[in-house]
């Protein structure tokens, strides 16, 4: 079946450009004029992927972001004015996977919403059992896409778990921002500094909510690597 993609945004000329390029690519659009009604649809109908815009009127795309994360992990791909950077970190750091100015490009738009199916597809499960990683208190489940921290589950975001992910691959390696979008996003991706920095913080954060203080360690003007994961209580101390 081709994936469905949820249209919110309360300009119909917008709506009908993305849901044409889409078409053209063999996927099927649904639309939504409003925050609630995208709510409604992603109740509804389930669908793959969610292209959200920031500005609208009676719920803003960042509230339905929350709204929308307090129980689901669908992709979220904001559409954003030019002059809202903090709006556009905020929503990466709420849980949105990547995000476009205005005026774009519908033809880029699929192509970034294709690279984000993607990835999400890779959580289907596999026919072989996958080994599970594992660094001091922190676990991860590459098949199921799961994080648990002294067993209890952590919900991330796809863009955070495969974060992680890397660094725990190779615990003692540090990486640079550069090397970490290059690992999962594949060179040349749409993806900044800044975005990074907020994805490390939204890592940090949750697991601080457990007791994972030390999850990820930042070494100045070089990049992260994974901390130690010994939690509080055990030497630990926030990263800096």
């Amino acid at each position: 079946m081709p994936a469905t993609i949820l249209l919110v945004d309360d300009d119909p000329h917008i709506r009908h450009l993305l849901a044409f390029a889409f078409g053209k690519a063999g996927l099927e659009t649904i639309e939504a004029a409003d925050g609630e009604e995208a709510l409604s649809q992603v109740e509804r109908n389930a669908p793959d992927l969610v292209i959200l815009d920031i500005n609208m009127p009676r719920m803003d795309g960042l509230e339905v972001c929350r709204r929308l994360r307090a129980t689901s992990e669908v992709p979220i791909f904001f559409l954003s004015s030019r002059d809202d950077e903090i709006d556009r970190v905020l929503g990466i750091e709420l849980g949105g996977d990547d995000y476009v100015v205005k005026p774009f490009s519908p033809r880029e738009v699929v192509a970034r919403s294709m690279a984000i199916l993607r990835r999400t597809a890779a959580r289907a499960p596999q026919v072989e059992a996958s080994v599970q990683m594992r660094h001091g208190l922190l676990a991860l489940d590459p098949e199921s896409w799961t994080a648990q921290w002294q067993g209890h589950e952590v919900s991330l975001t796809i863009t955070e778990f495969t974060i992680l992910r890397t660094l725990l691959a190779m615990p003692s390696r540090i990486f640079s921002r550069d090397q970490i979008i290059d690992r999962f996003r594949g060179p040349g991706f749409a993806l900044t500094d800044r975005t990074v920095d907020s994805h490390i913080r939204n890592l940090r954060r949750k697991f601080a909510e457990v007791g994972g203080v030390d999850v990820v360690e930042t070494r100045a003007g070089i990049g992260y690597r994974l901390g130690q994961c010994a939690g509080e209580g055990a030497g630990a101390t926030p990263p800096a």
